[in-house]
């Protein structure tokens, strides 16, 4: 239970482009905060301004999170407020706070959600692809090896995926997309939401593949959300690690790959995955 004579840790969603989608309420918790708390003060003093507002502000970034949270967290304690935003969007999602937020619920402060933008749900909103169920997985790691092998993780991932990209690393990480996900998985590609040049193309990977960076700007902001893989593929593949694992039981891998392709119909290929999955 929150103690009263503590301030409230307000997480406040701002626009990921758009001025005008800032909240009325979002706007109303700045102006009576004591203190925000921001990624890139230089960017939140502009969005301030552009409302009228001339807040105290204090870094909060990756690379000080330790030392601002425990600062925060006096200030909290003496009894006044504080608004926690990221430069585009909700604080939390690929963005900090997470340190602060923990911190201040287990020193019993209250913290109050002011929801906003967010890129995520907006690229799927609008994506086409199924929405009850999702993954989001944030930015893929950064080294092409890396990125392979967590791909490979969710190569039977059923329910739709949703990934941030940079404008350097998208093209690389479409064509992974499509070199282990398959050519014809669907993908809706999100660019610039919200802003001047927003635009949203949709497709198979090797559709989006071959058209990045060509009729596709490589400029701006990426949002790529994915189909998860079919049930029948996920039940082909739970059948074919099965007939795998008994015959590789009796005999050398390779062979057993062999034998689980010609029964099961399952690529050998995709049989020499499992082999792999089996043998790690």
């Amino acid at each position: 239970m929150a103690d009263e004579s503590q301030g409230v840790l307000y997480v406040v969603g701002t626009p990921i482009g758009n001025l005008e989608d800032l909240s009325a309420r979002a706007q109303r918790t700045l102006a009576t905060v004591d203190l925000v708390a921001a990624e890139d003060t230089r960017h939140t003093r502009g969005l301030l301004s552009n409302i009228g507002l001339k807040q105290t502000l204090i870094v909060y970034q990756q690379h000080n999170e330790s030392r601002q949270t425990e600062r925060l967290i006096d200030v909290l304690a003496e009894g006044k407020s504080v608004a926690l935003v990221s430069d585009a969007g909700t604080p939390l999602i690929s963005d900090p706070g997470l340190t602060l937020v923990a911190a201040a619920l287990d020193a019993g402060i209250e913290v109050v959600g002011i929801p906003g933008p967010s890129a995520l749900v907006t690229a799927l909103s609008i994506s086409g692809l199924p929405a009850e169920r999702f993954i989001f997985e944030g930015f893929l790691p950064r080294r092409a090896a890396a990125r392979r092998s967590h791909l490979e993780t969710l190569r039977h991932e059923p329910r739709t995926m949703v990934f941030y990209e940079a404008v350097h690393r998208v093209v690389d990480t479409v064509a992974d997309l499509e070199a282990i996900f398959g050519s014809d998985r669907r993908i809706a590609l999100a660019r610039e939401l919200t802003k001047l040049h927003e635009s949203l193309e949709s497709g198979t990977l090797a559709q989006i593949a071959a058209r990045l960076g060509d009729d596709i700007p490589l400029k701006g902001e990426f949002v790529l959300v994915v189909a998860g893989a079919s049930e029948a593929a996920g039940g082909d593949v739970a059948e074919a690690t099965r007939v795998f694992e008994i015959l590789h039981a009796e005999l050398p891998a390779t062979s057993a790959a062999k034998l689980t392709a010609k029964i099961t119909g399952i690529s050998r290929n995709e049989v020499y995955r499992l082999t792999r999955a089996c043998a790690d």
